[in-house]
């Protein structure tokens, strides 16, 4: 494993050399590429690349007066992939980096082989109906506010943990890419427009016209019992809408590439060894 940065995009990484098959992992909202080390150490064969979003773990923020805009992130991935020089490469995403690689492979049909998509088919929609709403609770809530400073690094940690679905084990993981220490302790370094809520996003109809676009095979990957992120009749339409794609589920939290690297890796190892060509 080695640090990386991807000039182009501005980005950070890590990078995994242990093969020819050219892997882009794109990590989960607040999250870093430290959650793709659990299922590193099993991924032979492939050239895997694990990014730091813009405003996560050690890339740089969106200039000052710019919003994090989820369409932005397709094109950061895709400039990433240009100047990595890879005309074509496989997709891994978590939850947010899942929903992102969707539309890459969406838009750009020609340039992804395949994609593992880990609690995360497609980005999360809002009805017709609530559209001015969002827009009124974005203008609301969009405000700088104080970080969050905790004693020490141990309390960040389970602060981290406790909010969400992630052990301590995995927490630390994330805070290794995540932590800053501050003149009064730590805080979590991501950037707080991260947490502005988004004016408007796509409806379920555009959604499912998107993965029906999808022409790389899908690897779905899915925590049982739901974690609730995408579940029920919403996930088996989406699933529905996909040409080809493979479920796979298992016990666990939505981060369960991390906390079972062991069942998962194996399984995603030999979708992308299946798909190489």
């Amino acid at each position: 494993m080695k640090a990386i940065f991807v000039d182009g995009p501005g980005l950070a990484g890590l990078r995994w050399s242990k093969g020819h098959i050219p892997v882009l992992a794109l990590h989960g909202w607040l999250d870093n590429a430290n959650s793709f080390l659990p299922l590193s150490a099993a991924l032979d064969g492939l050239d895997l690349i694990a990014l730091d979003f813009p405003g996560h773990g050690q890339s740089r923020p969106r200039p000052a007066g710019c919003r994090y805009l989820f369409d932005d992130y397709v094109f950061d991935v895709i400039a990433a992939a240009d100047a990595l020089g890879w005309e074509r490469f496989h997709l891994l995403g978590h939850s947010l980096g899942g929903a992102v690689s969707s539309l890459v492979a969406a838009a750009c049909p020609e340039r992804v082989s395949s994609l593992a998509l880990i609690e995360g088919l497609g980005p999360l929609t809002t009805p017709v109906d609530q559209t001015v709403s969002a827009w009124r609770r974005a203008i609301q809530r969009s405000r700088t506010r104080p970080r969050r400073v905790h004693p020490d690094r141990h309390q960040a940690i389970l602060a981290r943990a406790a909010n969400g679905d992630l052990g301590e084990a995995e927490a630390q993981l994330l805070a290794e890419r995540g932590l800053v220490e501050t003149d009064s302790g730590f805080s979590w370094s991501h950037d707080q427009r991260l947490t502005w809520p988004s004016p408007h996003r796509y409806t379920e109809p555009q959604v499912l016209e998107l993965l029906a676009a999808i022409e790389a095979p899908v690897l779905n990957i899915y925590a049982e019992p739901a974690s609730g992120i995408l579940a029920g009749a919403a996930l088996e339409r989406r699933l529905a809408a996909l040409r080809q794609q493979r479920l796979f589920a298992h016990p666990g939290g939505h981060h369960l590439h991390m906390q079972y690297p062991d069942a998962l890796a194996p399984v995603i190892k030999e979708f992308f060894h299946e798909h190489q060509a």
